[in-house]
């Protein structure tokens, strides 16, 4: 039982809103046969689409059997459209490459039927139409007329209570359209039919109620429904339904599963995929380019990246990393070097400061030193519990012996030349290791390595008097002589020796030292 309860459709478009249906209140009997005549634009399919559940309402309620669609959801409106509702309309809109029996059955395999029970029902159907010998041809080897019946079969055979034609005869000839409008009037006889159409002469002969519409409104009913014959037919279908037990199993008051089974839907996909083999295999053609593209541009920078990986690791070997255990920040010491350090600022602006840029460079170092412990370190790759092995082609190692040099004159105290203790007297004690990790971190090294002088022995020491400043220069004397046998001579004219500096040093001193080393007898 369908009522419609003050139902108002308005379309807006910007800020347009065109009001299709102002109002409709209309009930509708189980078993009629209801057209709905008017003009173009009245909003006659409007209300069809709106009963049909295929348009939603602005405001009003649409109760079915009672039960009001305020609060429907999509699955409620799902279930409504494919238990209760069968569409029949103007173009057919049949499926032109499946047969006249896949088509009727197309409308089962969303509630779930087996693929017998639909073969059954769809043939059952088809002869209700008069197309029982016909199930096997397509539709473009039908007529119209036939293939209106093809549409009102799938409309009948999930047995709907109402069915929805929308100009079902517009399409055809004046003979069809009376078989087709014979046919819809048997149907009628036991269950709903709301039938729109422009043909006045077709519903007064076959239609048991005839409603008007202009511009959205109703003007006329030639059979209303009202609302004491509503109740009373009510409680008569109750009172029936004591009685008798319900036929239908949807009517049970449980929703039936409305879904297709997968391979339902495997079976249509690929018979849609046979019907039309040219489209199918240009696009999987196409699709399988496009694949075998992406996959070609992957492994090409895969490839690539393991390359340069390679490459990288490769070149990256050839420059070790080095462990030192002392080492001073030099971005810190070029800070000071450079005056970009932070300064003291001076109040008075008349006066010149002198800025200690040497000093502060000291400073810095001395403070940024930093110690590691490599003796653990060494344990801790030794002892096999790490995996670092696994991440380095070698590992070496590197002991400094240092060179103790002190002054043959003993006159004034013994005076250890190297390594300095400048910074010593300056700083205090325990500033050496400083100076040798900064003279590791400045690149002079060698000034600790036992191999640069383990070739030569040193004499003596000799110190000449400058201005203000002491330049140390460490020199590698080898003598050249022609016969060593012969006794040197004595005299201003002596040959020059050959000479390789090893590394200059400038601290703020009084004296001049010259080392000069000879070679072993």
């Amino acid at each position: 039982m369908l009522e419609l309860n003050d139902i108002k459709k308005d379309y807006v478009s910007g800020s347009t809103t065109v009001s299709a249906l102002k109002g409709i209140n209309l009930r509708f009997r189980d078993c009629e046969f209801v057209s709905i005549l008017g003009q173009s634009g009245c909003g006659k399919t409007t209300m069809l689409n709106i009963i049909g559940g295929l348009d939603k309402y602005t405001s009003g309620d649409l109760k079915i059997n009672g039960v009001s669609t305020k609060n429907y959801k999509d699955r409620d409106w799902d279930f409504y459209r494919n238990n209760s509702i069968g569409f029949v309309f103007q173009s057919y809109n049949l499926i032109p490459h499946q047969t006249v029996l896949s088509n009727v059955e197309l409308a089962l395999t969303l509630s779930g039927v087996s693929k017998a029970e639909r073969k059954k029902r769809a043939i059952e159907a088809l002869e209700k139409v008069g197309l029982g010998e016909q199930i096997h041809k397509k539709p473009n080897q039908m007529s119209g007329g036939q293939m209106q019946r093809v549409a009102i079969a799938r409309a009948l055979v999930n047995n709907p209570d109402i069915l929805l034609a929308d100009e079902p005869t517009g399409a055809l000839d004046t003979e069809t359209s009376i078989q087709i409008m014979e046919l819809l009037k048997e149907i009628s006889k036991d269950r709903l039919i709301i039938m729109v159409t422009h043909n006045p002469e077709l519903a007064k002969d076959y239609s048991t109620r005839i409603v008007r519409l202009l511009d959205g409104v109703i003007t006329d009913d030639s059979d209303p429904y009202s609302l004491e014959d509503m109740e009373a037919d009510i409680r008569a279908k109750e009172a029936a339904k004591a009685k008798t037990s319900e036929k239908k199993t949807k009517k049970s008051g449980k929703k039936q599963k409305t879904s297709m089974s997968f391979f339902t839907a495997l079976s249509l996909s690929f018979n849609n995929l046979m019907t039309k083999k040219t489209r199918t295999i240009l696009t999987a053609f196409a699709g399988s380019i496009g694949i075998i593209g992406i996959a070609m541009i992957l492994s090409i920078s895969n490839g690539i990246q393991l390359y340069i990986d390679r490459v990288q690791r490769d070149t990256l070997s050839s420059y070790p990393i080095t462990l030192q255990a002392e080492a001073i920040d030099i971005s810190s010491m070029v800070s000071s070097m450079t005056g970009n350090s932070d300064s003291e600022e001076h109040e008075d602006k008349s006066k010149i400061y002198s800025n200690d840029i040497m000093g502060d460079m000291i400073n810095t170092m001395v403070k940024e030193v930093k110690s590691n412990n490599l003796s653990e370190f060494k344990k801790y790759i030794e002892n096999g519990g790490s995996d670092i092995k696994s991440y380095v082609s070698d590992i070496q190692y590197s002991y400094d012996v240092p060179l103790n040099i002190y002054m043959k004159d003993t006159s004034n105290g013994v005076e250890q030349l190297n390594p300095s203790t400048m910074f010593d007297s300056i700083y205090g004690e325990g500033v050496t290791g400083t100076s040798s990790a900064m003279s590791s971190g400045m690149g002079m090294g060698m000034f600790s390595n036992s191999s640069v002088w383990n070739p030569v022995s040193y004499t003596h020491l000799r110190a000449h008097e400058t201005d203000s400043y002491l330049v140390c220069r460490l020199l590698l004397e080898k003598k050249k002589t022609k016969n060593k046998n012969k006794k040197k001579k004595k005299n201003t004219n002596k040959k020059k020796k050959k000479t390789k500096t090893v590394g200059i040093f400038t601290a703020k001193q009084q004296h001049y030292y010259k080392i000069q080393p000879r070679t072993r007898k």
